[in-house]
């Protein structure tokens, strides 16, 4: 659900360090979880970074087991594979990460619900779709949808879904999760500092090898050669929810991928959404959320949360933010 987005460009210096302790940058780019991640390490030598890349890259891997439906020997999986059936009992972490989906969509109102992965795919965005679904195919998409559905026993780690045929999915979150957790390792190893990229799903530690704060460059959406702003990212995240590349155009109307969990429609109005905050977890998912629910909901949300901002840019290349981003429209 995540595109590196069209109006936000990462920028990062590779210059020698001018402080008296020498750095070095090392950036690799490789496909995890199925999505590209670029895995960028500021260490006292390239041996010390390619391990550091090495011990993240492991920890990514150790995530998606966890957390993927796709592998059928994945926790994941057995709850989908229980779903009406019985309580399945996961380990801590994979609890938390439910416990905090479901938190996510009570305060989005279901805009954001991991068990969007039970929707019926009645929407077809490979090119092959020529008619709309008929409301009651739409309908009948999302009967098995609804995170009030979602079970959980603190006390025995369990998490049972309710409907049979019911299933969760962390593609609106996952790959943040991903993120943090080789941040948070790389952290508990006092790697100097680095960037963690997961498909525009961005969260940083420390500084460039320069001494300077990581830095997003926020193009012009009428030309985006040319930066009209820029913003540090310090120890801090960012999270992408575009449509550019997948949508589909039906008697004119343009529908985005993004569907409307509560609804089984594409958002519409909003070419993207940028969210940051400390957590690319938290980022992911209300990227999708503020998306879903709209500019003025979105905004109204991201501004009562603490230390959270939002960018979006609506179908008509305008932009608008939350109260804390200080720049001037272009």
């Amino acid at each position: 659900m995540k595109n590196i987005p069209l109006y936000f460009l990462i920028f990062f210096s590779i210059l020698g360090n001018s402080q008296e302790k020498k750095y070095v940058t090392l950036a690799k780019t490789m496909k995890l979880m199925g999505s590209r991640f670029d895995i960028t390490i500021v260490a006292e030598s390239e041996t010390e970074a390619q391990k550091n890349i090495d011990d993240a890259v492991a920890e990514i891997s150790r995530v998606e087991k966890i957390i993927s439906s796709w592998d059928e020997n994945s926790e994941t999986s057995e709850i989908n594979r229980n779903a009406g059936i019985k309580p399945v009992k996961v380990s801590s972490e994979l609890f938390s990460l439910i416990e905090r989906a479901i938190k996510i969509s009570e305060i989005t109102d279901g805009a954001f619900d991991i068990s969007y992965a039970s929707m019926d795919k009645v929407w077809k965005f490979d090119g092959t779709m020529r008619h709309a679904p008929t409301t009651k195919q739409i309908t009948s998409s999302i009967a098995k949808v609804g995170y009030k559905n979602i079970l959980l026993d603190k006390q025995n780690s369990t998490v049972f879904l309710k409907k049979e045929g019911m299933k969760i999915g962390f593609g609106a979150l996952g790959k943040g999760y991903a993120a943090d957790k080789a941040k948070a390792l790389m952290l508990s190893k006092k790697v100097f500092a680095g960037v963690i990229n997961a498909s525009g799903d961005l969260t940083t530690w420390g500084r460039q090898a320069t001494g300077e704060k990581w830095i997003v460059g926020i193009s012009n959406p009428l030309d985006k050669e040319k930066v009209f702003s820029w913003m540090p990212l310090d120890e801090s995240s960012i999270a992408t929810s575009g449509n550019y590349e997948k949508y589909v155009v039906i008697n004119s109307e343009k529908h985005s991928h993004i569907i409307d969990p509560r609804t089984g429609y594409p958002s519409k109005g909003i070419n993207s959404v940028s969210v940051f905050s400390k957590s690319a977890e938290l980022c992911d998912a209300l990227a999708t959320a503020v998306f879903i629910m709209g500019i003025d909901t979105g905004i109204s949300l991201i501004n009562q949360l603490k230390d959270t901002e939002v960018i979006v840019v609506d179908s008509q290349n305008k932009i608008y933010k939350s109260n804390g981003i200080k720049f001037d429209n272009p």
